[in-house]
């Protein structure tokens, strides 16, 4: 995969740059609204839970924004991975190029306003009183997981978009209900032991969990939850790829 993009490096770096200018086409802020988005969400959902669930809650903002971040993150890279393939139908129903080139460039367009947010989430947690360690560096290890997850996402919801549009109603209602299983705005101290461990089994929620592990308590994750990580990232990457394989040859009858 590495060295088709390397081959297509133009034709990658065109999609990337389409897709980021189309984004914002015809807005007078521009890139601006990849800073400005989040904090109004994360506005919103402060002012309106912040006395449901902030007594209690250190950093209360910062927990929030974590949760906000890496969801919308995930939310953006695989709703518009779903697309991929149906929208640029027109270039590889003609040219043969991979068909995960636009896919990937999905994702490193979700994955720049991303690192665009990440830099607001920086310089709250320092006005908040959060003191920076080395260990934050490991920060990197989340994001990396988060990135290769949604790329398998992504790969299976757009080869399902091509053959049932309907999924994308379906996955709609579906990240709907995964914000509230990924405990964004609340805190599990009133859920039991066990019933707390079940929400390891939400990805997402793994990965938000991870950073909030860092940045909120000052603490490494355990072995554990590194295993996990990694675990969901590479376990759906597969998945993907083998849907890909599976079904490339029937794309080009289906757009």
């Amino acid at each position: 995969m590495l060295n088709k993009v390397v081959k297509y490096r133009f034709l990658f770096e065109e999609l990337v740059k389409r897709d980021f200018k189309k984004k914002y086409k015809r807005t007078v802020l521009g890139m601006l609204w990849s800073l400005i988005a989040p904090l109004l969400q994360l506005g919103v959902m402060v002012l309106i839970f912040s006395k449901l669930f902030g007594r209690n809650t250190d950093h209360y903002i910062i927990y929030v924004f974590t949760g906000t971040l890496l969801f919308t993150y995930f939310s953006d890279a695989t709703q518009g991975g779903m697309r991929a393939l149906l929208m640029n139908a027109g270039i590889f129903s003609k040219v043969d190029v991979p068909k995960y080139m636009f896919l990937l460039s999905r994702n490193v367009q979700a994955l720049i306003n991303f690192a665009l947010s990440l830099v607001i989430y920086f310089v709250l947690a320092i006005l908040s009183g959060i003191n920076f360690q080395w260990y934050f560096i490991l920060l990197l290890y989340p994001i990396v997981c988060i990135m290769i997850f949604n790329l398998g996402v992504g790969m299976v919801l757009s080869a399902m978009f091509v053959f049932f549009r309907d999924i994308e109603y379906l996955y709609g209602v579906f990240v709907m209900l995964l914000n509230y299983l990924s405990v964004i705005f609340y805190t599990l101290d009133s859920f039991s032991e066990k019933a707390q461990m079940m929400f390891y089994m939400n990805p997402v929620y793994a990965y938000i969990n991870y950073f909030r592990k860092i940045v909120i308590k000052n603490e490494i994750p355990s072995l554990r939850l590194h295993v996990l990580c990694a675990f969901y990232a590479v376990v759906m990457l597969a998945i993907g790829c083998w849907v890909y394989k599976k079904y490339n040859y029937k794309f080009l009858y289906y757009v």
